[in-house]
């Protein structure tokens, strides 16, 4: 009997698809076969974590120890992250190129765009001299510089990280401040730490709905839990934020303003976060906050002293033929107003999705779906989306440009000053444009690569301590993303399953690490470049990050104690199947 013909075996690669030598070869080549996380490439989990850890140390390095100018220890720090996944992480380079790609427009669209834009509308301002006449109108309200800073960078700088973020809070706050005459490097501390309390609602929201999306566990769960972890630190926050303004008896004095502060954005904080939804938590805070205050220091209270800086000289009193009228003050803050409008627009669903028609969505080429994350970091293999992601009209960035175009005319500039205005802030802010690509470069390259999930997993292994560690992994994520809600989608699924496996609420753990990641914000290098290039201080990163890095561990610390209060003598406390009204 003739022997029955068998073709050769088809070769079968890691995904349990057989090809041929041929096909393989091919998919290879286009990097059609799917890349599997590997979390532990040295084989050692020290060394590993080590070298996931280079880029940060190298962005660390040379900032707070070489005091090397941000756009290059973040161009530093880039190339570093991009060797060690190709040389460690054995990440195909292709791969590597899509992740720094969407990376770049992803920092433009989202970031880049909206802080230049948020700066040409304060340039307006000052080019029409009108900022004079707002300066004038807080001078009116108090021309004491501790309530003018629970007036801008708190109230009116939670207002704008709930409607859009991006750092638009910092960069308006920041402008304001030093037009009003607070010293550069202090101005952009006080505006960094001010806006770490909004941050976990910012954007409408958007971290809550993150960490929906990336655990799958009910919204008003993790709302709520939020809700009942940062008022707890707002009560802290305006006394700090002060203290770092004046010595302690100066800062004592005004202790009723700093009270009323923090109660009234606390109490509106964990009221609608618990009760009404996580969509307009910061926006109602921060208007509450800002109408309260202004009320309360006008006819209410008052300090005894006004405090002013050295050199400053006795606040002046206002004569009556200088008092401004309501509608002079109205016409002298519209651009901010009309900035606030149009971000708060932009953020609206239904217009959020008619602006996305002219949107371009494309998968990133080798990228999409071919990067899958492994357990323990998830609970099952998941395939990392990447999308090119040009939402050039729905940004929040041109929200505020269109504002800035209508604030230009409005203030009694031509068309082709207000132009020209535009293309001077955008040039003046070139570097930190850079700085700003180089980052998100990094943070997705690290994301997409997995040396974000083996540093957090490092910090995983801590057992009966991890309600404090695993807030450290949320400051950890947003002090490399930028992001609250980028943290949460890097971490969010390895709080949840971590907790599962430690027999700690999921819930809780979810909202540590948004809640720790709040105090990350100030120290992420986005901030830095933001906070410096605002205040007129290109090449002074460094020095702000060891200044305000303190600051960020100090309140790390106390969320992470409220966290382990929650998980282990107050754990009813924890929401589980929780409503809105």
């Amino acid at each position: 009997m003739p022997k029955r013909y068998r073709p050769a075996p088809r070769q079968v690669n890691r995904t349990g698809i057989p090809e041929d030598g041929r096909a393989l070869l091919y998919n290879r080549l286009l990097m059609n076969q799917p890349w599997l996380q590997n979390f532990n490439p040295l084989g050692n989990t020290v060394l590993s974590t080590a070298a996931a850890a280079l880029p940060v140390c190298t962005l660390f390095f040379f900032l707070a120890v070489r005091r090397t100018a941000a756009w290059k220890a973040a161009v530093y720090a880039f190339v570093a992250a991009v060797l060690v996944a190709l040389a460690v992480f054995r990440m195909p380079p292709l791969m590597v190129a899509g992740a720094v790609a969407d990376g770049v427009v992803f920092g433009w669209f989202r970031i880049a765009w909206v802080v230049v834009a948020a700066v040409f509308v304060y340039d307006l301002s000052v080019e029409s001299g009108q900022f004079e006449i707002v300066k004038q109108s807080i001078g009116n309200i108090s021309q004491d510089r501790r309530l003018q800073v629970l007036l801008i960078a708190f109230a009116f700088g939670a207002l704008l990280e709930g409607a859009g973020g991006g750092g638009a809070p910092v960069a308006v706050t920041g402008a304001m401040m030093i037009g009003l005459g607070f010293p550069p490097f202090q101005t952009a501390m006080m505006c960094l730490i001010a806006n770490s309390a909004p941050v976990a609602y910012g954007g409408l929201g958007n971290p809550v709905r993150t960490l929906v999306a990336v655990t799958g566990l009910p919204e008003a769960d993790f709302s709520a839990m939020i809700g009942r972890i940062l008022p707890l630190t707002t009560l802290v926050l305006p006394f700090w934020l002060i203290r770092l303004l004046c010595k302690k008896r100066d800062a004592m004095a005004v202790w009723p303003g700093l009270l009323v502060c923090g109660l009234t954005f606390g109490g509106i904080q964990f009221f609608w976060s618990n009760y009404i939804n996580a969509s307009l938590v910061d926006i109602v805070g921060g208007i509450g906050t800002l109408v309260l205050l202004a009320l309360f220091f006008r006819f209410v209270w008052q300090p005894r002293e006004v405090w002013r800086y050295v050199g400053e000289g006795p606040a002046k009193k206002q004569a009556k033929s200088e008092e401004l009228g309501a509608r002079k003050v109205l016409y002298a803050w519209s651009p901010f107003l009309l900035l606030a409008a149009f971000v708060v627009l932009w953020g609206v669903p239904s217009v959020t999705k008619a602006l996305d028609v002219v949107s371009w969505r494309q998968p990133v080429p080798g990228l999409h779906l071919q990067v899958v994350r492994t357990p323990p970091v998830v609970v099952k293999p998941y395939a990392e989306p990447a999308i090119f992601d040009i939402s050039w009209m729905s940004t929040p960035g041109t929200g505020t440009f269109f504002a800035g175009l209508l604030a230009g005319p409005l203030l009694g500039l031509s068309f082709k000053r207000t132009v020209q205005v535009f293309f001077r802030s955008m040039y003046r802010l070139r570097w930190s444009v850079v700085a700003i690509m180089a980052m998100l470069g990094i943070g997705y390259v690290t994301r997409y690569c997995g040396m974000d999930a083996t540093m957090g997993m490092a910090l995983a292994h801590t057992g009966v301590l991890f309600p404090f560690f695993g807030t450290m992994i949320g400051w950890l994520g947003v002090a490399l993303s930028g992001t609250d809600a980028g943290s949460n989608a890097l971490f969010g699924s390895l709080q949840v399953i971590t907790a599962n496996k430690l027999a700690l609420s999921p819930i809780l753990m979810g909202a540590a690490n948004s809640a720790g990641g709040v105090m990350g914000k100030m120290v992420a290098a986005q901030s830095l470049v933001i906070g410096c290039a605002v205040t007129g201080q290109e090449g002074q990163e460094g020095a702000l990050f060891r200044a305000v890095l303190k600051h960020s561990l100090g309140l790390l610390v106390l969320v992470g104690l409220i966290v382990v209060l929650y998980a282990y003598v107050f754990p009813g406390a924890i929401p589980s199947g929780h409503r809105y009204w």
